[in-house]
């Protein structure tokens, strides 16, 4: 179904959902009928807690309401980044709500495939976006859905590429990763390791923080602690950097340079005051719409590449 090229683009114990809903019709003689034409899409994400995914909701939101003749959305996120159950629940739901199309990012590269595939049996359009599905357990599964999203290994490294300026051969540096089982995780501390291994520094120590603010907090002052003469630390994303900088801030090592990825507004505000020194934008607001308009090409009768979406590198202006 699926014509897979990559090419570059231009341009509390359950769901924590927001619903964006396009009204009932125009005042025409048949509403319901018209309501009913129009396909409903699901975005699936991962914590809304997380600014990166609610900027997402938002470019999601603000696409539906320049087009909410076209088709109707459901915004869905879940409590946590790791709930993986959850998420699987929710696709579930919008399968059995009668959705047309479900948008995902997935928070596992590998456990959400089998529920997809069967959303995908039941007739609904699945669309990857974000982080990307492993390929052979999708296949494995019977999933044949397009990928829309960034080169997270490029845009890794060209990151590390800004902290490797700032480093000598020799360096020590640390990694706080993603969750270990997610493809963008793995594609994120790939590109850190490249920069690192160009720049000639010393990689001491790599751990997960499990894309969460706490705990990657916990896991840098550990590494501040037991590395005394640690240069830098790369956070795969920037919520996991404003940890390690608190981390940083407690230990008094001002010395000790950091990165991210996601330029959430926070860390967007701190690399323009040089606390972090550089961030990457993946453009969230324009990730979900990429996706949903993908879905609407596919219900349409058309087919849907892969696109790789844009990223940009973002440092201090100073």
């Amino acid at each position: 179904m699926v014509k897979a090229r990559l090419r570059d683009a231009l341009s509390g114990p359950l769901a924590v959902i927001a619903l964006a809903l396009a009204g009932c019709g125009d005042s025409g003689d048949a509403p319901g009928d018209e309501a009913a034409a129009r396909p409903r899409i699901a975005l699936v994400m991962k914590s809304l807690a997380n600014e990166f995914f609610e900027t997402m909701a938002e470019g999601a939101r603000a696409h539906h309401e320049v087009h909410s003749d076209e088709y109707d959305l459901v915004v869905n996120g879940t409590r946590n980044e790791s709930d993986l159950a959850q998420q699987v629940a929710l696709v579930e739901q919008m399968v059995a709500s009668g959705s047309d199309a479900i948008v995902i990012a997935p928070a596992d590269s590998k456990a959400l495939a089998p529920a997809l595939a069967r959303a995908q049996a039941a007739g609904v359009v699945v669309v990857n976006i974000d982080n990307r599905l492993d390929v052979e357990v999708a296949a494995e599964a019977g999933l044949d859905a397009p990928f829309v999203g960034p080169d997270n290994r490029d845009g890794a490294r060209r990151v590390g590429e800004v902290l490797a300026e700032q480093l000598s051969p020799g360096d020590r540096v640390a990694i706080v990763g993603g969750i270990p089982t997610a493809f963008n995780a793995q594609q994120r501390q790939a590109g850190f390791e490249d920069a690192m291994a160009a720049a000639g520094a010393e990689i001491v120590d790599t751990q997960s923080g499990g894309w969460e603010q706490a705990q990657a907090n916990t896991v840098a002052a550990a590494m501040l602690r037991e590395h005394p003469g640690l240069r830098a630390i790369l956070c795969a994303n920037d919520n996991m950097a404003l940890g390690a900088l608190a981390a940083r801030r407690q230990s008094g090592r001002d010395d000790v340079l950091i990165v991210g990825f996601d330029n959430i507004e926070a860390v967007a505000e701190l690399v323009a005051q040089g606390e972090i020194l550089a961030t990457a934008d993946q453009h969230a607001d324009r990730l979900a719409v990429f996706g949903i308009e993908a879905a609407l090409e596919i219900l349409r009768g058309g087919t849907a590449e892969d696109l790789k979406t844009p990223v940009d590198i973002v440092t201090s202006p100073g």
